[in-house]
């Protein structure tokens, strides 16, 4: 009986050098290629196509942008970031695993692989998916402890279509949210990179521009005044922002198994989109609203991050966010100025605002007049006060107890 495999496959170093290995060290007869497009540059694909023809692989290149841009919307409303930047790799591993897992099964694979080494997120992030099933998960560069160099002598005592491992100077992992660098001079966190790194943005300018956002129940929908699916939408403004230099991160990130890594992004769209929903959002919800949110909103992000986004606590937080962001339908103007993307107006009919009652031109609040709130003040603070009294008598009693030397007549 055939045994088959089906690889998580790019094209690169790692993935070229696991086909070989899975075949000569696991036993498996027929390794599948799958590449899953989640809007890499086309060159990766045309990368993935020649190395596996040069390999004799069977190729699958899947189709998953939509479903990741519907992923990313999602993450919109629920303001999801990770220690100051928006989620982009992690959001995409799932989405990237389903489809890998879709293909083996429909294959008949026996097992299913991917080339991250032990170090990283990436590979928890797929595993969680691929272990909901009854197929044999495979981590080749982890489970065999591979090095880089390793890889190279390898690739080169094989002949293996790679040119030597040498895929440049940093490695960078780009979809449709967010374009990510790191390695070489980048992994020291004193190092200042240059202008070189980047590739979605420009150097910021004097130059500004405003735009007008539409949102239909927290969903990015339009941009000035022309509706927009989310494919088409993200990848305006990835490069309309960007132009303006809008989302650059350079971050020390934690990662999962608690290494410490320098890490820097690009994410125009993200920034500009996540910018706009909680601009929106203050206006239209209450306080209390907002307060508890941004615990929802943490906690969706933190599950984003760990690539767990179909689990059963994002279920139940989703719960809170559709009720709210049903009232998260507006518009909203943002500035791109100075590489930022700063809200500037903001306008729905779910407005928790009166601008007659907050205008300093105006005596009374409807029926409520300004002298009303003397109560209010009265008591706002009045616990502080009330203990502060009480430490106060208690510290003038222990001072005048040593005064009379601690005796008692």
């Amino acid at each position: 009986m055939t045994k088959r495999v089906a690889l998580a496959f790019s094209g690169g170093l790692d993935t070229t050098v696991c086909v070989p290995v899975l075949e000569e060290e696991y036993g498996y007869d027929e390794v599948i290629g799958v590449t899953v497009d989640v809007g890499q540059p086309a060159e990766e694909f045309e990368e993935a196509r020649e190395t596996a023809e040069a390999l004799d692989l069977e190729h699958h290149i899947v189709e998953a942008k939509e479903e990741f841009a519907d992923l990313c919307f999602d993450a919109v409303r629920a303001n999801a970031d990770y220690q100051g930047y928006p989620l982009g790799t992690a959001l995409a591993r799932p989405v990237i695993a389903k489809a890998i897992l879709r293909v083996a099964q429909e294959e008949g694979c026996d097992g299913i692989a991917h080339g991250c080494t032990g170090k990283g997120n990436d590979q928890l992030r797929f595993e969680a998916v691929w272990r909901a099933s009854d197929l044999e998960v495979i981590a080749p560069v982890r489970e065999m402890g591979m090095t880089r160099n390793w890889e190279i002598e390898y690739a080169d005592e094989r002949d293996l279509p790679v040119q030597a491992g040498n895929e440049g100077t940093w490695s960078i992992d780009t979809n449709l949210w967010s374009r990510s660098i790191e390695g070489g001079d980048l992994e020291e966190p004193d190092h200042v990179p240059g202008e070189e790194i980047y590739n979605w943005t420009t150097t910021p300018s004097g130059d500004t521009e405003e735009i007008e956002i539409a949102f239909e129940n927290g969903y990015p929908v339009g941009l000035n005044g022309e509706s927009m699916e989310p494919i088409e939408l993200i990848e305006e403004l990835n490069e309309l922002a960007g132009s303006y230099g809008v989302g650059r991160t350079d971050t020390m990130e934690d990662r999962m198994l608690g290494l410490k890594v320098r890490e820097n992004y690009e994410h125009p769209a993200a920034t500009t989109l996540l910018n706009a929903h909680k601009g929106l959002e203050s206006l239209v919800l209450t306080k209390e609203e907002r307060d508890f949110k941004a615990q929802v909103d943490a906690e969706w992000s933190q599950k984003g991050y760990e690539g767990l986004v179909d689990g059963p606590l994002v279920a139940a937080l989703e719960g809170f966010i559709d009720e709210t962001q049903s009232k998260v339908t507006g518009t909203v103007t943002i500035r791109f100025e100075g590489g930022q993307a700063r809200v500037v107006g903001r306008s729905s009919e779910y407005a928790v605002y009166s601008a007659d009652a907050a205008s300093f031109n105006t005596e009374t609040v409807g029926k409520i007049t300004q002298e009303d709130a003397t109560g209010v003040a009265k008591y706002h603070g009045y616990q502080d006060r009330i203990a502060a009294q009480a430490e106060k008598a208690a510290q003038d009693a222990e001072t005048k107890t040593a005064a009379d030397g601690g005796n008692e007549e």
